[in-house]
């Protein structure tokens, strides 16, 4: 029987031997690899650590994992737009987005810096109790009082204003859609942009 280059048993027995290779890498393995991938791939605007000094690019240090590895997936699949990661994940194996997640989430993230005192204090009260009349719930209630999220939310605490007001406007507009349940649209809708800019401020500072 006529084969094709490229095809026929020693190409499988190569593939099935990669991926038995990748599904019984250690976690030191796996975490060396990661390593290796954060500084030479997510380095130049998230730095080696995940704690970007751009703050047009999120400082991913210490974010939840499942959080992470879902947005990874999401960009890659264009579920999820954006002009800079797309490119990027073009050179990254959807098989790395998990350790690439769990690397970065156990590095310690910088401390926020408040810049507006009187902004962040007008944010602190809609992070703590949201606005009641436009519908707007606590940003607590979902992401917890310190900001640091759960298996469920991101972590919000101490990300730069910057990233955190476009991601909020990109929700409102619908320019990104990738929340489960549309649950950040529905939030981001009923925000004006002065409440946006103020619980930015906030969660920098958390």
């Amino acid at each position: 029987m006529r084969q094709f280059p490229g095809t026929g048993p020693g190409r499988w027995a190569r593939s099935f031997m990669a991926a038995l290779a990748l599904a019984t890498a250690g976690p030191a393995a796996l975490a060396a690899d990661a390593a290796q991938l954060a500084a030479t791939v997510c380095a130049p605007c998230h730095a080696a650590d995940g704690n970007s000094a751009i703050p047009n690019f999120p400082k991913i240090a210490g974010q939840q994992p499942a959080y992470l590895a879902k947005q990874l997936a999401d960009m890659a699949a264009g579920k999820r737009k954006s002009d800079a990661m797309g490119p990027t994940l073009e050179t990254v194996k959807s098989g790395d987005f998990s350790a690439l997640a769990t690397w970065f989430g156990a590095q310690k993230q910088s401390p926020g810096k408040v810049e507006d005192a009187a902004l962040a204090k007008a944010g602190e009260k809609l992070f703590k109790d949201g606005n009641e009349a436009p519908g707007v719930p606590a940003c607590a209630g979902c992401h917890g009082e310190g900001g640091l999220g759960n298996d469920r939310n991101p972590r919000i605490a101490g990300q730069h204003q910057a990233y955190a007001i476009k991601e909020m406007t990109d929700f409102k507009s619908g320019a990104r859609a990738n929340d489960k349940g549309k649950v950040m649209r529905v939030v981001a809708e009923r925000l004006t942009e002065a409440e946006i800019k103020a619980v930015a401020e906030y969660m920098a500072g958390l």
